[in-house]
């Protein structure tokens, strides 16, 4: 279950985008504080994502949707102390982006300012202009589709999207559209994973999938349901590596290492 040393050279987005070419999954988790960013990085983990999901496994909320921008400022600049080789992107949360490319390039200055190499947010085809404007500024972007959790209300709950023809279509659709415009990685989440490959096979730019099954370019899980710290409901895609591994550093090696060999996720993770 031991793998190699992380190299300590900084992941670059060109080498992230070569790693889709080579066919070696890109290994990603949700990463909130200094302490943690340093294991992680040292594991192996190619990309940190300093998540909106902090809203729910740090400050107990009930959702995404109360993280502020300070918030996430905050974290950022926690975790970028102790990132040396990982790639680092941050959430963009509710409210910070949609109104206008203009208030969107404003949040994501100040989230690249504290220390976040690439900004992520939630929405279709209809962000098309804020993605160009953001990445033509020199702010790289990571798209989300499939389960968008700052949509929860209008979703209807956290469920599985693109279940219906004309619903995957619309997510291949929104997927194409957003790499047009610039987007550099695309987040699938909660996708059955026939979609999840059909999408994966059109895009030249990698996928990272949670609860998208095997085939997207990359994996993502929020580090507590990772580590099995999460109580409650316990989603289909989550594995406890923390549970027969002994410490976290194992833990976190043996995700890498089954993320790297596609053994995770496995069938019984996976989405019809």
């Amino acid at each position: 279950m031991n793998t190699p040393p992380a190299s300590e050279k900084p992941l670059t987005l060109p080498a992230l985008l070569a790693m889709k070419s080579r066919h070696e999954p890109i290994a990603a988790l949700t990463c909130y504080d200094a302490s943690f960013a340093a294991v992680l990085d040292h594991c192996g983990v190619d990309l940190l994502l300093v998540g909106d999901s902090l809203g729910m496994v740090i400050q107990g909320e009930a959702s995404t949707l109360p993280v502020t921008l300070e918030a996430m400022r905050y974290h950022v600049r926690c975790v970028a102390k102790s990132a040396k080789r990982a790639w680092l992107v941050a959430d963009m949360p509710f409210g910070t982006y949609g109104a206008s490319p203009a208030q969107a390039f404003d949040s994501a200055v100040q989230l690249m300012q504290a220390g976040a190499q690439m900004v992520k947010l939630e929405g279709g085809a209809w962000l098309s202009d804020t993605v160009t404007l953001l990445t033509q500024s020199g702010i790289p972007v990571c798209a989300h589709l499939g389960l968008t959790p700052q949509s929860v209300h209008t979703l209807g709950g956290y469920r599985v999207q693109g279940r219906q023809h004309l619903a995957a279509q619309r997510l291949k659709a929104d997927a194409l559209a957003l790499q047009q415009a610039g987007a550099s990685l695309l987040v699938l989440e909660l996708v059955p994973s026939a979609v999840a490959q059909d999408i994966t096979a059109t895009l030249s730019i990698p996928s990272i999938g949670i609860g998208a099954g095997v085939q997207c370019d990359g994996q993502v899980l929020v580090l507590h349901d990772m580590l099995g710290v999460s109580l409650g409901h316990r989603p289909r895609f989550v594995r406890d590596f923390l549970e027969q591994s002994g410490s976290v550093q194992a833990a976190v090696r043996a995700y890498v290492a089954d993320v790297k060999a596609r053994r995770y996720p496995a069938a019984e993770h996976q989405y019809d």
